[in-house]
């Protein structure tokens, strides 16, 4: 039998002590799961789906086929693809009829109904009753890639219905099967005896060993119009030693790729906060293009949870709702936050639900509406039960209407938060844009070589608690790049940028203004010219090359300083940042509610070594302002920008070979001798080993300056006051594969606080048919409520059957 080489497996009934312990135990009730693919089905071809099965893609008859006899036909097959009433055509090298009446063809015989094929050595077919026996080197192709070897089958009506003995099937997804005999009723359910079930691949070299894992049974059923496969009293066998017993096994059918039913147990023995918990995911395809997940929970510290993914994809758009609701036993403790303020986190308990909701729709080729809606009931929920979006400051809801242009882009949206770091954030803090408007244009060239791009970002923000606001904008910029003889390159920019607000109660959060309500507005021109000139050469014989570019920038516009900023609303520009990325840019705010302003000028130098794939590239840089107090955010501590001659910036990024790469920036201080940011991230090793390691250091946390009133800011004296922590961490990690072995070790570390930040680790095993991890992790932030924990889990992936563990 050809390929019998490929699947040297035994058949038959396992009969061992073990299995008969363990025959009909809660454990192997437990193990019964049905994997399920909960990812829309792609669109394919027959020829497409046997070339992912590795099989060849299946020939259709030729013209010169001839057609057998007809026979008594019955009704088509469920799909439609396999009908007796479709004729079967023939090729062989020869062919006779016996005394008896019956058809014999030998040599190379090739048979085709529909989309299935045979071959066989020598084909006979009895007209009188429908049936056709093919003998030795048998090969059937089914619809869907498979291919069932035997030494000798017999079909009736066409090729509908089959009986065989000593079959080796070939699945998609590389799954094979051994049995004793076969049985097929209608092309759709197929009955095996002593199946011998793997996706594992044979040693060629030692074909007598068994596989790392596969599954024996008593008896199989493949239903194809369920798409699943059944195991009647089987037991799973891990490198030839019995593992696990199952009465009866459901699981996926290879050839499936959406089918309702249970999808992999996920169980995790120690959750800081849930304890053991298991959950059982539930798959339903509702139809071809809308799909369900709904996910059960139970956990030994608190109360069920129950939640449910929707996705529907539509010809114009998609939706995707999740959500769930729970009974959270767990009661939180009380907790000082940065600020030493006491946050009471014992209310946030009992029943809870959230929401995490997304869809898109596509009006026209030019429109498209869609929304965002994340919420939850209590932050304790989301991080009692490892909800997805925890670990973040806010959970954000959204809805918008995008239009696109040529060279242009509109976009309508409102926006509403919801705080979960409890330490940090009270939600009626927390700003609404009801709405915000943004524009952008880019227009073609004129007639004098420049463009006129257009920008505007409108909002109306709301507070429970603080300051309220409404913002009109326009920028207006106009760019003429040009080379001279010379081959310097000439940038001239003209840019007029103008706000006007409306804002009521400027003195509470987070502006802390003297002055409760007023309309305010401001306009800024800036003008700025900047030229390099790049000097190239080569060397190492001309494989490589070596650019030296000058950098001369010259900026004016008013100065707009801290004294001209105060009164104006601020709900863009809370950070501001003086690096090699921001040298030459002409506002360093991230926004446009505060503006750099003054007669300044940036130079640097840029060089670049390229050779043979691998390159060096070196910027530094400095900014010389004018008026430091009245042009820039010299108010800012550590900003660089306090003095008339800025603080040097600088950036190196090395890959001198595919063994080594290394990125670092920083901001060096020349009047206090120091550095006032940096940071650095290095990556060296073999493919089989590979260490990083990083690096970021800035005197201050700036997120928390805002949190507290102006005059409150540089105050050492007040000891609740973040602003005034350094942030000084190094992380690092280690990744190495070894033959089939991988593993990964990962750190972080506050060299500020003098404490780890998270640790952790993985080691695995894979092959092509197997993957486990065993990982472990502790995590040593504080996020409100949150305390360091340790976590502890296994996975282990049979291919073709699923993940187990989690």
């Amino acid at each position: 039998m050809p390929l019998s080489d490929d699947f040297p497996f035994r058949a038959g009934k396992p009969r061992s002590l073990l299995s008969q312990a363990l025959a009909g135990t809660a454990l192997g009730a437990l193990l019964q799961v049905i994997p399920a693919s909960a990812q829309p089905a792609p669109q394919t071809t027959p020829d497409s789906t046997a070339a992912m099965a590795g099989t060849a893609p299946r020939a259709k008859a030729p013209k010169n086929a001839r057609t057998l006899p007809s026979s008594p036909t019955t009704d088509s097959s469920a799909d439609g693809r396999v009908s007796s009433s479709d004729p079967v055509t023939y090729l062989a090298d020869h062919e006779s009829y016996d005394k008896t009446g019956l058809l014999i063809l030998e040599g190379n015989v090739r048979l085709w109904q529909g989309e299935q094929t045979l071959r066989a050595d020598t084909v006979t077919y009895d007209r009188a009753a429908g049936i056709i026996r093919a003998i030795h080197h048998v090969a059937l192709t089914q619809p869907d890639g498979t291919i069932a070897y035997a030494d000798h089958v017999e079909l009736a009506h066409g090729m509908k219905d089959a009986v065989g003995s000593s079959m080796y099937v070939r699945m998609p997804d590389e799954a094979k099967l051994s049995s004793s005999g076969m049985r097929r009723s209608n092309s759709r359910v197929t009955d095996f005896a002593n199946p011998v079930y793997t996706a594992c691949p044979v040693c060629a070299a030692h074909p007598e060993r068994s596989p790392v894992w596969d599954i024996k049974a008593h008896g199989m059923t493949q239903d194809k119009d369920n798409q699943n496969i059944e195991f009647d009293r089987a037991w799973l066998h891990v490198l030839g030693v019995p593992v696990f017993y199952f009465p009866y096994l459901p699981v996926t059918d290879p050839s499936s790729q959406r089918h309702s039913g249970l999808l992999n147990f996920n169980v995790k023995p120690h959750d800081h906060y849930l304890g053991t918990v298991f959950s059982l995911p539930y798959y339903w395809v509702i139809d071809g293009h809308q799909d369900a997940t709904f996910t059960p929970l139970v956990s030994t510290k608190s109360g069920p949870q129950l939640s449910t993914i929707y996705r529907n994809r539509l010809n114009n758009g998609y939706i995707r709702f999740e959500g769930g609701v729970a009974d959270d036993t767990l009661r939180g403790r009380p907790f000082y936050n940065a600020f030493g303020e006491l946050s009471n986190g014992g209310k946030e308990h009992g029943a809870q639900a959230y929401i995490a909701s997304r869809g898109e729709f596509n009006l026209s080729p030019h429109w498209r509406v869609g929304f965002n809606a994340n919420r939850a009931t209590s932050a304790n929920y989301m991080r009692d039960y490892s909800l997805p979006g925890y670990g973040n400051d806010t959970l954000n809801s959204n809805a918008y209407l995008e239009g696109f242009g040529v060279g242009s882009y509109l976009r309508l949206d409102t926006q509403v938060y919801q705080g979960l770091n409890q330490g940090l954030i009270n939600n009626r803090d927390l700003p609404y844009s009801l709405p915000r408007f943004t524009y952008e244009f880019q227009g073609e060239p004129d007639r004098l070589g420049g463009r006129l791009s257009i920008h505007t970002t409108d909002f109306v923000v709301l507070r429970e608690r603080g300051a309220n606001d409404q913002r009109g904008e326009l920028a207006l910029q106009w760019d003429r790049p040009w080379t001279n003889r010379w081959g310097q390159q000439w940038v001239l920019t003209a840019r007029v940028d103008s706000m006007l607000y409306h804002a009521t109660r400027m003195h509470e959060q987070p502006l802390y203004e003297n002055a409760g309500s007023h309309v305010r507005g401001q306009a800024q021109p800036t003008v700025a010219v900047k030229v390099s000139w790049p000097f190239l050469r080569s060397f190492a014989k001309g494989h490589g090359t070596q650019v030296l570019e000058p950098i001369v920038q010259l900026i004016a516009a008013p100065n707009t300083g801290n004294a001209l900023h105060r009164q104006l609303p601020n709900e863009d520009s809370f950070a501001y940042e003086f690096n090699d990325t921001t040298l030459f840019a002409l506002n360093r705010y991230m926004g446009t509610d505060r503006l750099d302003g003054g007669l300044r000028a940036n130079v640097g130098l840029h060089q670049n070594w390229s050779w043979n794939g691998r390159s060096i590239d070196m910027l530094i840089g400095e900014s010389f302002i004018e008026h430091p107090t009245r042009g820039g955010p010299a108010y800012l501590a550590y900003s660089g920008v306090q003095h008339t001659f800025s603080d040097p910036v600088g950036r190196i990024q090395m890959t001198p070979s595919r063994f080594f790469d290394l990125t670092a920036r920083g901001r060096f201080n020349p009047y206090s001798r120091s550095f006032d940011y940096g940071e650095g991230l290095v990556s060296a090793g073999l493919p089989f080993l590979r260490v990083s390691a990083g690096y970021v250091y800035e005197p201050i946390t700036s997120y928390y300056y805002y949190y507290t009133p102006h005059f409150r800011h540089l105050d050492p004296t007040i000891l609740n006051n973040p602003y005034l922590s350094k942030t000084s961490e190094i992380s690092g990690g280690v990744t190495g594969r070894w033959k089939h072995v991988h593993f990964a070790y990962y750190t972080r570390r506050s060299i500020s606080r003098k404490e780890f930040v998270a640790n952790g680790g993985v080691i695995g095993y894979s092959n092509d048919c197997l993957t486990t991890n065993f990982y472990v992790s502790r995590q040593n932030t504080r996020i409100g409520g949150r305390r360091p924990r340790l976590s502890v889990g296994f996975s282990i992936s049979l291919r073709s059957l699923g993940t187990f563990g989690k």
